[in-house]
């Protein structure tokens, strides 16, 4: 089947990290010129910046790699479960493709997507048992294809926008990436922020991004992040959060202040509960109701536990903030005051079709004011 497939896709789930098979993958892609595409636990399974990588797939994924998937003749998943995050509408998910499926849980083969072939499996084992049958080969026309559907869509609109005085969160976490070279530790929490963190930090290797799966886990990042620090003590960490979960578990500063621990918070703040408020604004006409959100002061939340804060409201402050939370020796909490009505894009609407996506306005941004932002102090 991998012989005799044109337009071929893998699929790297996070089977390839849970299995150590990064190179395994590498080797098997480098061989036989085969693209790939990432779910969201498989960031950093295969390196963000190697040409054959195609990007995150899936609601919040890149409108190519979704493109490509449901031209594709051939997906060769491997560790992956094809939920519905990544599939959109079964019926009408990869109709053209024929399906392998390497995972080692055999409850998750045929329970979403039915699979021409199965092998219950380690990933690492099986892709180095397959790759000496494997042919090389260079697939000019398919490789092609893609780059044609990707076009100027590759370079992010909004990481060029003017600066027009508005802080984008896509902004911070393209900054974040830029700054610490792609080589930081990153925990995240659920929300928009983590499907930002998604689409703007490229994860280059395996078990830099900590990132919660499911059952919408708000107030993951900054304890998981402790933990991070504890395993990994030379790594810079970071935890990227939004406003909203940051609240349910900040008590947790306690723990930094008190065991010296050493981790960077990044609030991406909004004023809202922002995925939900999100599918309220697409879905619901704009109902909002009970995502605007009152936050405490952060800043000074920082300081009552002996720690730095910092905030920040334009890009131009970005970088300044940043190289003062990596030198400063304890725990530093920035809030960054982000647009407040921002949406993540692309998106696919829960149950549409794979390539059915919501692109970006022509103008980002252009929304109005939560007026909790618009009192007080801080502004």
């Amino acid at each position: 089947m991998i012989k005799n497939a044109k337009r071929p896709i893998l699929f790297a789930g996070h089977g390839i990290i849970k299995s150590q098979a990064t190179e395994a993958v590498l080797e098997f892609v480098e061989k036989t010129n085969i693209p790939v595409a990432c779910t969201l636990l498989g960031l950093g399974g295969f390196p963000a910046t190697h040409p054959r990588n195609l990007g995150m797939m899936g609601m919040h994924g890149e409108t190519w790699v979704n493109k490509a998937i449901q031209d594709a003749d051939l997906i060769i998943a491997v560790g992956m479960r094809f939920d519905d995050r990544v599939t959109g509408n079964l019926k009408t998910y990869a109709q053209n493709a024929k399906k392998i499926h390497v995972e080692l849980d055999p409850a998750e083969i045929n329970k979403n997507v039915y699979v021409d072939v199965p092998i219950v499996g380690d990933a690492h084992s099986v892709l180095k048992e397959l790759l000496p049958y494997v042919d090389k080969c260079d697939r000019p026309e398919w490789l092609a294809y893609i780059d044609e559907i990707k076009g100027d869509s590759a370079v992010r609109d909004i990481q060029n926008l003017p600066d027009l005085g508005k802080l984008y969160a896509a902004h911070v976490i393209h900054d974040l990436y830029r700054l610490t070279e792609g080589k930081a530790l990153v925990v995240t929490d659920v929300g928009q922020h983590q499907m930002w963190e998604a689409q703007y930090y490229k994860h280059d290797y395996p078990r830099k991004l900590i990132t919660s799966g499911g059952l919408g886990t708000m107030g993951f990042a900054l304890p998981a992040a402790i933990g991070a620090k504890f395993a990994q003590p030379g790594d810079s960490v970071w935890v990227v959060c939004g406003d909203g979960g940051f609240q349910m578990t900040q008590a947790e500063l306690s723990v930094c202040a008190q065991e010296g621990i050493k981790v960077n918070v990044a609030i991406i703040n909004n004023g809202y509960l922002g995925m939900v408020r999100q599918w309220q604004e697409f879905f619901f006409g704009g109902r909002y109701v009970a995502t605007p959100l009152l936050s405490p002061d952060f800043v000074k939340i920082a300081e009552a536990h002996g720690l730095t804060g910092l905030r920040v409201e334009k890009r131009s402050e970005v970088e300044d903030a940043v190289r003062k939370a990596e030198a400063t020796e304890g725990t530093v909490v920035i809030d960054f005051r982000v647009e407040q009505e921002d949406a993540v894009y692309p998106m696919v609407p829960a149950g549409a079709n794979l390539h059915e996506m919501i692109e970006r306005p022509h103008k980002p941004g252009e929304h109005t004011h939560n007026p909790i932002f618009e009192t007080g102090e801080d502004e």
